[in-house]
């Protein structure tokens, strides 16, 4: 039996946003695909960051007086993102999310978004393991 990976379980259907999407839009956009997060992309598809509820919950502190916040997916999204490749081992990457506060990884491959991969995945990874 050949050895799982990433590419078995992935999700290639993912929601994405541009960085030069209006934040308050973005906000629409995840609460009507009833997503937690979305990869950012530039023109090219690849991933140059991550808009989690966690960056956009960053608009309440900069709304002063009522005032409604403004800015761009860009000014809020986490930079740093960690992301798996599509032959990836799903061991490994059950590895990976113990250590990590995400719920999904974007998958990249030759420097583009083609996935994601999420904590569910990795248990439906697990049950076809096990032959369930």
């Amino acid at each position: 039996m050949p050895m799982p990976v990433v590419r078995d379980f992935m999700d290639t259907q993912v929601h994405t946003v541009s960085p030069d999407l209006p934040i308050l839009d973005a906000v629409d956009f995840l609460l009507e695909k009833h997503v937690t997060g979305a990869p950012v992309v530039d023109g090219e598809g690849r991933l140059i960051g991550m808009l989690t509820e966690k960056d956009c919950l960053r608009l309440l502190s900069s709304g002063v007086n009522g005032d409604v916040p403004k800015g761009f997916v860009r000014d809020f999204m986490t930079t740093r993102t960690d992301s798996v490749t599509p032959d990836m081992n799903i061991y490994f990457v059950a590895g990976l999310f113990l250590g990590a506060n995400y719920r999904r990884f974007p998958v990249v491959e030759k420097g583009k978004l083609v996935g994601a991969i999420t904590r569910f995945d990795i248990l439906r990874s697990i049950r076809k393991a096990l032959g369930s």
